[in-house]
């Protein structure tokens, strides 16, 4: 077989996953539509023999070409008016919210979908970018940065006002799926502590994605954090002996933990977690500005 048909081939079985992506960022089915089409267009015009995921790649593509949409829209926003919505590839949630329960399915019906496509449609350009990517898909900050042209920290930020202004202005519905998932996502993080503070690196092991990539800014590796550790049995053994001085945390809106001195919040962490419920990035910001752009909330 050639390998533009191998490519093809990848490419269409790509394509449920990357429509949903158009879909949820521009709400519109021939929008979505015309946004796979041109990232395909991209890839049969991009050498990605050096590419280590075409998952990724065409994600990153796609979303990029989706925000070039978005925000041509301008003042002709008023017109465009979400659709029915459609089953994406993992649904409503799309993979971030890892698994859900009997009650969590029954949130995520043709009501959810409406309603949280007509408030996705009231955010901004990028901030919508940064919530779908990151919350709906799973797709760690450090890869939403270059699309939307700014930091990881920034990235976040975007998300997390995002995700405010969802639960501020959401449906009912909306606002219990938001919530459903942000619990979820608590027991997962608080386990990953739990386990660490115990040194139980078989438990580790099995909350960690096996390529989790754990990155600390420039602040936070000065504090002594490594500046990037990659791999579940790496990342587990660095927190072993280092959990001990962190405690639960909202940071950005999203189930977290922090290292305080007094209060005072000096490195937070943030997770990107999964489909199948399992940590794939870790963030430690230790950036004053980016801390204080987070709004951290320390458990009490």
């Amino acid at each position: 077989m050639a390998d533009s048909d191998s490519l093809a081939l990848e490419f269409e079985a790509l394509r449920p996953h990357l429509r949903g992506v158009a879909y949820r960022v521009l709400g519109s089915s021939s929008d979505a539509d015309d946004a796979v089409q041109e990232a395909w267009l991209r890839l049969s015009r991009t050498d990605v023999s050096d590419v280590a995921s075409l998952r990724a790649w065409l994600t990153t593509v796609t979303s990029r070409v989706a925000l070039n949409m978005l925000e041509s829209r301008g003042s002709r926003r008023e017109d465009v008016r979400a659709e029915a919505p459609e089953t994406a590839a993992g649904g409503v949630l799309g993979g971030g919210a890892g698994p859900l329960g009997p009650e969590d399915e029954a949130l995520l019906g043709d009501e959810v979908g409406a309603a949280l496509q007509m408030v996705l449609d009231e955010l901004e350009p990028r901030e919508r970018l940064a919530f779908v990517l990151h919350d709906l898909f799973a797709v760690p900050f450090d890869d939403i940065a270059p699309v939307v042209d700014t930091t990881s920290t920034a990235a976040r930020q975007l998300a997390s006002r995002a995700r405010r202004r969802l639960r501020s202005t959401s449906p009912q519905a909306v606002a219990a799926s938001l919530a459903a998932r942000a619990e979820q996502q608590r027991a997962v993080v608080d386990a990953f502590f739990a386990a660490a503070r115990k040194a139980q690196f078989a438990t580790l092991l099995q909350i960690l994605d096996p390529d989790v990539v754990m990155r600390a800014d420039a602040v936070a590796a000065r504090m002594g954090a490594d500046g990037s550790v990659t791999g579940a049995d790496a990342v587990a053994r660095w927190i072993n002996g280092r959990a001990a001085g962190a405690v639960p945390a909202t940071v950005g809106g999203e189930p977290g933990a922090a290292w305080a001195v007094h209060g005072k919040v000096r490195v937070a962490f943030g997770f990107t977690i999964g489909g199948d419920g399992r940590i794939t990035a870790i963030n430690l910001i230790g950036d004053p500005d980016g801390l204080t752009g987070l709004e951290i909330e320390l458990a009490r």
